[in-house]
């Protein structure tokens, strides 16, 4: 998580749940992300700081974006249902928003993936991180 641009949090967990599906599991993470969030702005709100924007949340799976919009549930989609309608309740209400951002860009696989030789630099880069390895 970011907040002006500076990163404030980073957590990384093997789900608790097993998946059927890629965006089962993607959106079981934006829940938990979602839930994150809200409490992240109800403790600034509690320090005085009041965030009245929309959060963004950005995913790399579409399929779970999409259901996240949906506001219908179907067969495929019924034994995830209380976190849709948590996250769906977030993007009603206004508190949240999401993003797509295409896999070769998602930051956060810095830490939680093997990466080739050429994604690395550019997900440094693009965390803002300098590496002290390479050529002056």
């Amino acid at each position: 998580m970011t907040l002006g641009g500076s990163p404030i949090s980073w957590k990384t967990k093997k789900q608790g749940l097993v998946s059927r599906s890629s965006a089962e599991a993607e959106y079981h993470a934006m829940a938990t992300v979602t839930n994150e969030l809200i409490w992240i702005k109800s403790f600034l709100a509690a320090m005085g700081v009041y965030h009245t924007s929309p959060m963004t949340l950005f995913c790399d799976n579409q399929a779970a974006l999409h259901i996240s919009k949906n506001p219908v549930f179907h067969e495929r989609t019924k034994h995830i249902e209380m976190d849709c309608h948590f996250v769906q309740e977030r993007l009603l209400y206004g508190d949240l928003t999401t993003g797509y951002v295409p896999s070769k860009y998602q930051g956060a696989d810095i830490f939680t993936k093997a990466l080739g030789k050429s994604q690395f630099p550019v997900l440094m880069g693009k965390l803002g991180i300098v590496n002290p390895y390479a050529p002056p």
